[in-house]
């Protein structure tokens, strides 16, 4: 019963961002393929590219790390598909270090703060957005969600598939949550 109310809440949240600026979207990773973004991933940069163009956002701050030692790290391969984009480089910023959606957020605000940035537009999937928005606010971050318009989860299996694994790790967050209280 908890479970499939948790499932039905990641996969209803509603995630209508009244904001209409932010000093930055923070597009997070996903797996990166060699040189180039997975289609998920992809999905994820083209939105958050579609933010900078349409001046929604100033600055656009990819994250991931290295999936493998012989490749690179997934925020860099965000970072060259958007300059291919027409995405100037001086409204990029990039942290390598993160495997997590945590980690993803944690040194991204990290970067941000560096650079005097306080509003964010989080970019991910639909069905992850209830998680990394919980763990955004959870580190005092003043974000906002934006998930992608498109999905490279179509049919009803990958969509399953994606809300059972959102559901575990939204499950496991909540868990370590409370151990952190």
């Amino acid at each position: 019963m908890v479970i499939g109310y948790s499932a039905w809440s990641i996969y209803t949240y509603n995630s209508n961002s009244n904001i209409l600026h932010a000093d930055a979207a923070i597009v997070l990773g996903a797996a990166a393929w060699g040189d180039q973004p997975s289609p998920v991933f992809r999905e994820r940069i083209n939105h958050g590219i579609e933010l900078y163009k349409k001046r929604v956002v100033q600055m656009l701050i990819f994250t991931g790390g290295q999936g493998d030692s012989n490749e690179p790290a997934e925020a860099i391969v965000a970072k060259y598909y958007a300059l291919k984009q027409g995405v100037s480089e001086a409204d990029i910023l990039t942290e390598t270090q993160s495997r997590t959606t945590q980690q993803n957020l944690y040194y991204s605000n990290q970067i941000a703060a560096a650079h005097h940035l306080t509003t964010f537009l989080i970019v991910s999937d639909p069905l992850h957005m209830k998680r990394a928005m919980l763990i955004a606010r959870d580190m005092g971050m003043d974000a906002y969600a934006s998930p992608t318009p498109t999905t490279r989860y179509k049919s009803l299996s990958s969509k399953l598939g994606f809300l059972a694994r959102e559901t575990y790790f939204y499950f496991v967050y909540l868990l370590q949550r409370s151990f952190a209280s």
